[in-house]
């Protein structure tokens, strides 16, 4: 056997093992998707304190809550997004979603983002709304960078640019809706474009 001929069959199972080890079924358009939810979402956000800052609304409790129920209804659609388009384009490849490399994905995501979704919620608990934009901004680019072994490696990148948003959104208070709305929004559309142009063409 010639040297290319070994070359290409060691390519080929490099490829293979490469496949089975990471989750490469992940959608651009669902990362396309959960930006435009959350720059719904943010100007639902601004809308709510708006209101309160006109008086419109009663208490700080009732908008704390509005603003929870807004941001909870943007994750859901995010992820319920995500993982319908995700099967399509499994099926599509003719791949398993549900293989070695999205549980590891999955797992590896799960503890900074439960960690982070927690530590959020005593945030708001104790009263320090004006650090749950950077919070969440910082915990989530966590989430991508120990994922990103599992899938496209451009995932890294993403979640090295949430954290440094979040840790700049720390630095300038009363900007945080701005700085989530960057984030969330149209840092994902970018990232979401240049995965579906790259990826699922």
């Amino acid at each position: 056997m010639k040297d290319q001929d070994i070359h290409a069959e060691l390519s080929s199972i490099r490829d293979l093992m490469e496949r089975s080890a990471k989750f490469i079924s992940l959608s651009g358009l669902s990362g396309v998707m959960a930006g435009i939810y959350a720059l719904m979402g943010a100007f639902l956000g601004w809308e709510i304190l708006t209101h309160e800052s006109a008086g419109l609304l009663r208490n700080d409790t009732e908008v704390i809550i509005q603003l929870i129920m807004v941001a909870f209804a943007v994750l859901v659609l995010s992820i319920g997004t995500g993982i319908w388009l995700s099967i399509r384009k499994a099926k599509k490849n003719g791949q398993p979603f549900w293989n070695t490399g999205s549980k590891r994905l999955l797992i590896n995501m799960a503890i900074p983002l439960v960690a982070g979704g927690l530590f959020t919620f005593i945030l708001i608990y104790r009263g320090y709304y004006g650090v749950v934009a950077p919070a969440t901004l910082i915990f989530y680019g966590m989430a991508l960078v120990a994922g990103s072994h599992y899938t496209y490696s451009g995932v890294k990148s993403l979640g090295i640019i949430e954290i440094l948003l979040g840790l700049l959104c720390a630095l300038m208070p009363g900007y945080g809706l701005r700085c989530w709305a960057i984030g969330f929004g149209l840092l994902h559309i970018i990232y979401g474009t240049v995965m579906h142009f790259k990826y699922d063409k």
